[in-house]
């Protein structure tokens, strides 16, 4: 029997931040970052890594003047997270079925419709 590692080595983590999947001895860390507390701050760090190359060159290679180079990287890093947060569940569905785990785990916390929250809801909004 393997042994389960506790956390990957940095870079399987940043292979992991781009979506590759980790070995199976690590299977037991990904359920815990996908589901775990904290998992949303962790996917939305996670999901700025592969941008941090090109918040670089808006920061440092683009001419004009500070305040501008900065105000470039801020949108970029707005437009970034909007992005992240929104994809955020089918990312983890698919992060999840990559590990041959459940796809539709959820983080702690998720609150989920009841049956008479969706009756009321179809009801108020027809098709």
């Amino acid at each position: 029997m393997t042994r389960q590692r506790r956390r990957p080595t940095f870079p399987e983590w940043l292979g992991y931040t781009v979506g590759r999947p980790l070995p199976p001895d690590l299977r037991g860390w990904v359920l815990r970052d996908l589901t775990g507390k904290h998992a949303y701050t962790r996917h939305l760090v996670r999901g700025m890594v592969p941008f941090l190359p090109i918040f670089a060159v808006f920061l440092l290679l683009f001419p004009g003047p500070l305040w501008l180079r900065g105000a470039m990287s801020l949108l970029a890093l707005i437009l970034a997270l909007f992005y992240c947060a929104a994809y955020m569940a089918p990312n983890r569905a698919y992060r999840l079925a990559q590990h041959g785990l459940p796809a539709d785990l959820d983080a702690p916390g998720v609150l989920h419709a009841t049956n008479p929250e969706r009756v009321r809801y179809a009801h108020n909004h027809p098709h």
